[in-house]
């Protein structure tokens, strides 16, 4: 798997100082969760599930996709669902291209059977996710994840989703968390990364946010990032990779409060209909909400739409300024302070030096962008594709 496949050879060497390198699928945890980017989500009842999956991995740099066999679909459909989903995944196992492909699974028993029924295409599923995921919840579905690993002669990674309402509610949220954290660390072989579920978190007071506001608005869902984070998202070994949630718009519509891009970097590069075509899209709310979810230490997004895709991928790319503030720090010989190559901040070797290990997987996977090159240049290249 690479990202910016689609980009010619000349808009790499543009766009890039060192490009996004060939990730294999059989790579570690860190590497390979850092490299699934936006995560497209797409309901199991799709009909033409196969070739959807393929045209958006060559026209969107689709690279993972998530199959959804739970809240995308309804109830009394969840068995033909199933069925197409295996019918659908044969076949693009058959063709040998596509994205990384999950299924997110309602039941533990779901995994089996979709694994035997691809048969000889099993390998074209990369793993499930494991929704509403507590301690009490959670382990038939890593069991069966393992054994059917086991029995099948596969590998199967499982991506918790953190989402149910013992995680929201203040009284249970540590000990839920906590419990969590004992199982994962039980079975972290089989384990790609937590994600992370705002749409339910939200569900469980009745909310939802506008397009003006990005999830870090919402405090109550906020808060939960950031205790999954906390407790789930360590880098002294025993955490994992925790990802964004999803952006849920896609069209523009009112708007209360003003457009949080600026206008000052588009007018440089002469790209002010880029500008208003994000916020046409409300592609400037996902902006933003990416910027966030770095801040915070989320890596990654889930999306429902493929215009969400490469505005992802994009803010995913490592800045000159970023590889070189963590050459410095990776490449420091003590533990002081030392004024960065640009000039205008202190790198601190000692507590920078997760952040810059990080920024090198990301770099491996997404690429570094050269010293002219800027989010504008990446968002044009991106949206015009």
């Amino acid at each position: 798997m690479r990202h910016y496949q689609g980009l010619s050879a000349d808009a790499r060497r543009r766009l890039f100082q060192q490009e996004p390198e060939e990730i294999d699928v059989d790579a570690d945890a860190a590497t390979l969760s850092t490299a699934l980017g936006a995560t497209l989500y797409m309901p199991a009842t799709r009909p033409h599930l196969a070739d959807d999956l393929v045209r958006r991995a060559v026209q969107d740099d689709v690279v993972s996709a998530v199959v959804c066999l739970e809240d995308a679909v309804p109830d009394e459909l969840v068995e033909q669902a199933q069925e197409n989903a295996i019918a659908q995944l044969r076949d693009l196992g058959a063709r040998g291209g596509g994205p990384l492909v999950f299924v997110r699974v309602r039941r533990p028993e779901q995994i089996g059977e979709i694994v035997r029924g691809l048969g000889e295409h099993r390998g074209v599923l990369r793993g499930f996710v494991l929704p509403k995921f507590t301690a009490r919840t959670g382990a038939a579905f890593l069991d069966a994840l393992d054994d059917t690993a086991q029995t099948e002669g596969t590998r199967l990674w499982g991506m918790p989703l953190i989402e149910s309402p013992e995680m929201i509610h203040r009284e249970t949220r540590d000990e839920a968390l906590l419990g969590v954290q004992r199982l994962l660390d039980k079975h972290r072989s089989s384990v790609l990364a937590v994600r992370t579920g705002a749409t339910d978190l939200c569900g469980a007071y009745g909310i939802r946010r506008g397009r003006d506001l990005t999830i870090y608005d919402v405090r109550l869902v906020a808060d939960v990032l950031m205790a999954v984070v906390n407790v789930l998202g360590r880098t002294d070994g025993s955490g994992f990779t925790v990802t964004g949630p999803v952006w849920e718009y896609f069209t523009g519509e009112e708007r209360l409060f003003k457009p949080r891009l600026r206008e000052a970097p588009f007018q440089e590069h002469d790209a002010v209909a880029l500008r208003a075509e994000l916020i046409t899209r409300a592609l400037d709310g996902l902006i933003r909400e990416v910027v966030l979810d770095k801040a915070n230490g989320l890596t990654g997004k889930t999306v429902i739409h493929p215009s969400h895709v490469p505005v992802v991928h994009a803010l995913s790319v490592v800045t000159h300024e970023e590889h070189a503030d963590a050459q410095d720090i990776l490449r420091g010989t003590s533990s002081g302070v030392a004024a960065s190559s640009y000039g205008n901040k202190m790198n601190e070797a000692r507590p920078h030096r997760a952040w810059a290990e990080r920024i090198m997987v990301r770099a491996r996977a997404f690429g570094v962008a050269r010293e002219e090159i800027g989010l504008v240049d990446l968002l044009t290249e991106a949206v015009s594709r």
